[in-house]
């Protein structure tokens, strides 16, 4: 059974989430007050998302809906200021796309992340960074069998992530 009020809170934070991450044209410059929104909604999404596991665990389709459980993802995703809580949340994340309650993409992108901020090479090539003012792939481990990994994931070829990625940016 569907809990509205929990899959709604999650639409509403990843609505937000949304919005501060877009609140400046791409390539221009963030004032103090956005880059402070900014990390108040991930704190507060993050602690959010932590107290929701720690009563519930991880918030599946069959509890919140398809939509609101990429949510709880993308709430994961940017808890960038907790890392050990990201890992905390992989196995989580993992169980429930063995059970068909979260997507395999969503664990691989948090699998990447989690691996770049443990300055580790990514598995599935699913994260950028700014170098010298150019938006750059983060190392990847085995680049050679890259896209059978994103196959098994359910990501496309990453050349046109690549150039879907980059054209966001360009």
């Amino acid at each position: 059974m569907i809990d509205g009020e929990l899959r709604d809170e999650l639409l509403q934070r990843m609505k937000r989430d949304q919005e501060v991450r877009t609140c400046a044209p791409l390539g221009s410059q963030w004032t103090e007050e956005q880059i402070a929104e900014f990390y108040a909604v991930d704190a507060s999404n993050t602690a959010f998302l932590k107290s929701v596991i720690a009563q519930r665990g991880w918030p599946g389709r069959d509890v919140v809906g398809t939509q609101a459980a990429h949510a709880a993802w993308l709430l994961a995703q940017h808890a960038d200021q907790d890392v050990a809580f990201q890992r905390t949340c992989l196995p989580l994340l993992e169980e429930a796309a063995k059970a068909g309650q979260a997507t395999w993409a969503d664990y691989a992108y948090l699998v990447d992340r989690v691996r770049v901020a443990e300055g580790r090479p990514q598995v599935y090539g699913t994260q950028y960074g700014m170098r010298e003012g150019r938006l750059e792939l983060q190392p990847v481990e085995d680049p050679d069998h890259l896209d059978e990994r994103r196959a098994r994931a359910g990501l496309g070829p990453h050349a046109e992530y690549d150039r879907r990625h980059r054209g966001q940016f360009a």
